[in-house]
C-alpha cells in the first residue's frame, strides 16, 4: 500500500475480531512508531502491549476509576458496573497503552515531547492499517486519571497519550470525508 493510500483510506475501526496478532506484527507496528519524528532525539515513548490476561490491567484501571465516582451504587449493582468497565479492555486482542516519557533535558519543550508520542501513534496506526490490521486510538478521562496511570505503574512526569486497541477488522471500513485542504490552508507570499 502506498503511503498515500494508506492515509487515506485509514479509519478507526472499532469492531475487530477476537482473533489473535502475531507478536511479529505487532513488533513491526511499534517499530514503526519509534520512527516519528521528535525535537532533539529524545524519542519522548513507550508502549505497554496487552494481550491475554494482560488486558486486565487496563481493565482494573478502568474499574478503578469509575468506583471512585460511584457513591450511590453498591453490592450487586456496583459489581456490574465495575464488571462492565473491566470488559472495555477486553474488546480487542491487543491493546497497545502509548506513554509519552518526557526527556528532563532543559532544551526540551514538555509540549514537544506530547506531540512526538502523538505523531508516533499516528504511525503505529498507519502502519496496522497497511499490514490490514484494525485499530481505534481510544483515550476520554479515565485515560488521563491518576488511577489509571497508578494501574500502569507511571513515573510522575509520564502521560499516557493513547490506547490502541487493535485486531483484524470485524466491519468495512467506511468512506473517509475531508474538506478541501485549500479550505484550511493560507498562504503567506512575499
Amino acid at each position: 500500500m502506498l503511503l498515500e493510500e494508506a492515509i487515506r483510506t485509514r479509519r478507526s475501526i472499532g469492531k475487530v475480531k477476537p482473533d489473535p496478532v502475531d507478536r511479529a506484527l505487532i513488533e513491526q507496528l511499534i517499530e514503526a512508531a519509534t520512527w516519528a519524528p521528535n525535537h532533539h532525539g529524545t524519542e519522548p515513548w513507550k508502549f505497554i502491549v496487552m494481550t491475554g490476561e494482560g488486558r486486565r490491567t487496563l481493565g482494573e484501571g478502568y474499574a478503578r476509576v469509575t468506583a471512585e465516582s460511584l457513591h450511590d451504587l453498591d453490592g450487586k449493582a456496583l459489581e456490574e458496573r465495575l464488571e462492565k468497565e473491566r470488559a472495555k479492555a477486553l474488546r480487542a486482542p491487543v491493546v497497545i497503552a502509548v506513554v509519552c516519557t518526557p526527556s528532563d533535558s532543559p532544551r526540551v519543550t514538555p509540549i514537544e515531547e506530547l506531540a512526538a508520542a502523538h505523531t508516533a501513534v499516528q504511525n503505529l496506526l498507519l502502519t496496522a492499517h497497511a499490514l490490514g490490521l484494525g485499530a481505534v486510538w481510544r483515550s476520554g478521562d479515565p485515560m488521563y486519571h491518576p488511577l489509571m496511570h497508578e494501574a500502569f505503574g507511571l513515573g510522575e512526569n509520564e502521560k499516557l497519550v493513547a490506547l490502541v486497541y487493535l485486531g483484524y477488522p470485524d466491519l468495512t471500513a467506511p468512506i473517509g470525508k475531508r474538506q478541501p485542504a485549500a479550505s484550511k490552508t493560507v498562504w503567506l507570499e512575499g
